[in-house]
């Protein structure tokens, strides 16, 4: 990592991340094509399938009370929400979250999801590599976690690829997709503070 600039966006108290040909910035809840973007993703069949929120967003203002709830957890420092944009164009791409911060146990856990039409570009490795570099130097944390469906090999694969390693599987672990009375298994990745930085070249 040798290219990461950073200022303050707005009432945000992290910074805007810039690397690998992505800029990761504050979403604005305020924002209709910002919330276009927000909306388009978590409703994505994709999304649907590998993903399971405790709230399932169903219409743009569920969507914008989701965003917006993402604004307090960043204001209380518990959660770093970044919207993962092109640099060149400045173009919404996905989304990518340090969430649940301790820092007592300084750890956190990462997720993210990119758009339909922005997939097969190495996205999502390139925002991880760069939210959890940030995570893991400037933010002072010393473990991020990651977990994902069993079965999701794409997942899977961007996270090692990013240096999170395959720590096991956690049983009944996620609900399954669409429901909440269900489980299913989930994978555990796992990257600590001295891990050597993954080689993305």
């Amino acid at each position: 990592m040798t290219d990461i600039h950073r200022k303050s966006p707005g009432p945000s108290p992290f910074p805007e991340l810039q690397d690998h040909g992505l800029r990761l910035t504050v979403w604005d809840p305020e924002s209709e094509e910002q919330l276009d973007a927000w909306f388009r993703g978590l409703t994505d069949p994709d999304f649907g399938r590998w993903n399971t929120p405790l709230k399932i967003v169903h219409d743009r203002a569920e969507a914008r009370q989701s965003l917006r709830s993402k604004a307090v957890g960043a204001a209380k420092g518990t959660n770093a929400s970044f919207r993962i944009t092109d640099t060149a164009s400045g173009t919404t791409l996905g989304h990518i979250g340090v969430n649940e911060i301790d820092h007592v146990l300084s750890v956190a856990r990462v997720g993210y999801w990119v758009l339909p039409e922005a997939r097969g570009r190495g996205v999502a490795t390139r925002a991880l590599a760069v939210a959890a570099h940030w995570a893991l130097t400037d933010l002072g944390l010393h473990r991020l976690e990651l977990g994902h469906a069993l079965g999701h090999e794409a997942s899977c694969r961007i996270a090692e690829r990013c240096g999170f390693r395959y720590e096991g599987t956690l049983r009944g672990a996620m609900f399954e997709s669409g429901r909440q009375d269900a489980f299913r298994d989930a994978h555990l990745h796992g990257r600590i503070a001295s891990d050597p930085e993954p080689d993305l070249s």
